[in-house]
């Protein structure tokens, strides 16, 4: 017999640690775009769990990729060579343009992974001398919450109390060159810096056009590496198979429009398996790699054979159905769309993004509840999404969405945009 949505929610309240705080919507089915509750009502998922699920929810092809390996081998451990690991590397490093691919699990274990990575070649490659090893950061990031990660993390939420933070770390402003030039010639122990193409979990903080291409440039002439987290904006997410896209074998024309930037050490998780299975990766070239050894990393599931299968099937529907296109295109439509339609709102500010990665600002305070309320509106009009950082709302559907679903769920931002103006805060209205 199934649970109702109160006793889901009791048995999660009631057993479960509170670290997080959910829409109060009890999910049960998802397919493609749409994802339905235990009341069998149906929504438009525009979360994509953060961009996880580019290619939709329970792709089939992904689907069976998991079904099929899990029946015939599911985990070995690197004790042990399997048959698909290196099937899955040579697609990955063919595909973004690297000699080598390290596999692992969850975001978070990719930016450690990458971390060490950058580390041990400061020692062993730029000589930089043991434990002196700086690595730049920017404020507002995000790229997880282990407990190196919320060391330089500037969000108290994930970070009070946690102490004694790893040190090691320089936070710099995002979207600032001049910082970063400065903090580079300050310090000769500087072995990375460590940036998200877009801020994702800060609110779909789009950068300058050429910043990515101007630290490239700063971090190459004092020798240190780029290292790219594209956990959220990578696979086809902003309308290219890297937001960096930088020498990746992706030929989407829309590729020509920005500078391509190619980072010294990237990082990919999310929807490198279409949400169906944890994987996550580091990629670099052979004579940054090399400096991983035998018994220096490992994790007993990383590379298994049935994340090899999935994200092997990840990335070939990402290329078949030509998902970084109809990002780039529906993304450049929702947000003009967007503009026409609750850009001139009092509730507001700004409307951001690039592809289907996009948010709008609302013009309260981080602390209000107003960009929340607009959530739960609009999940009564049969779309999810979920607020960040307190006054922004993100939207990120599957990149399998169409023209004609993305119509419906304008209307529907539309409407709850003047449902609340009408109904939660009528003075706005006048």
């Amino acid at each position: 017999m199934s649970l109702s949505a109160a006793e889901a929610i009791s048995l999660e309240e009631h057993y479960g640690a509170h670290n997080y705080h959910p829409l109060p919507v009890v999910l049960t089915k998802g397919e493609g775009v749409y994802v339905w509750d235990t009341d069998s009502k149906r929504y438009f998922d525009f979360l994509s769990a953060y961009s996880a699920v580019n290619q939709g929810h329970c792709h089939p092809k992904i689907v069976n990729a998991l079904v099929e390996q899990s029946k015939r081998l599911a985990l070995t451990s690197r004790a042990f060579y399997n048959d698909k690991l290196g099937e899955a590397e040579r697609l990955m490093a063919q595909t973004f343009g690297f000699d080598k691919v390290l596999l692992m699990n969850s975001g978070a274990e990719a930016v450690e992974t990458a971390l060490k990575i950058c580390r041990r070649w400061g020692y062993e490659k730029k000589k930089v001398s043991e434990d002196q090893a700086l690595i730049v950061v920017c404020d507002q990031n995000f790229h997880g919450r282990t407990t190196t990660i919320i060391s330089f993390s500037s969000d108290q939420g994930a970070k009070r109390a946690f102490g004694p933070y790893t040190a090691g770390f320089i936070q710099i402003p995002y979207n600032d060159t001049s910082a970063l030039e400065s903090v580079l010639r300050a310090h000769d122990t500087i072995v990375g810096f460590l940036v998200e193409p877009i801020q994702g979990e800060a609110g779909v903080n789009v950068p300058d056009d050429n910043y990515l291409e101007a630290c490239k440039l700063l971090c190459a002439k004092h020798n240190v590496l780029l290292i790219a987290d594209e956990i959220q904006t990578g696979i086809a997410r902003t309308g290219k198979l890297l937001a960096s896209c930088g020498n990746c074998s992706c030929t989407d024309r829309h590729c020509s429009q920005t500078p391509q930037v190619k980072p010294d050490l990237l990082i990919l998780g999310k929807a490198i398996s279409g949400g169906a299975y944890p994987v996550s990766a580091v990629l670099a070239n052979d004579h940054i790699m090399e400096v991983i050894t035998p018994g220096s990393h490992g994790s007993t599931y990383g590379g298994n054979p049935v994340a090899s299968a999935v994200a092997m099937a990840a990335l070939e529907v990402i290329k078949e159905e030509k998902l970084a296109q109809n990002a780039a295109e529906l993304g450049e439509y929702f947000r003009a769309q967007l503009i026409e339609k609750i850009g001139a709102s009092p509730l507001v500010d700004r409307i951001r993004g690039k592809g289907l990665l996009n948010a709008v600002l609302i013009a309260d305070h981080p602390e209000s509840e107003t960009a929340w309320n607009l959530c739960l509106l609009m999940k009564e009009n049969g779309l999810l999404a979920k607020p960040t950082h307190g006054n922004i709302i993100r939207f990120a559907p599957p990149l399998v969405i169409n023209k004609e679903q993305l119509d419906e769920c304008i209307r529907i931002i539309a409407q709850s945009i003047k449902d609340y103006e009408l109904e939660w805060q009528p003075g706005l209205a006048n």
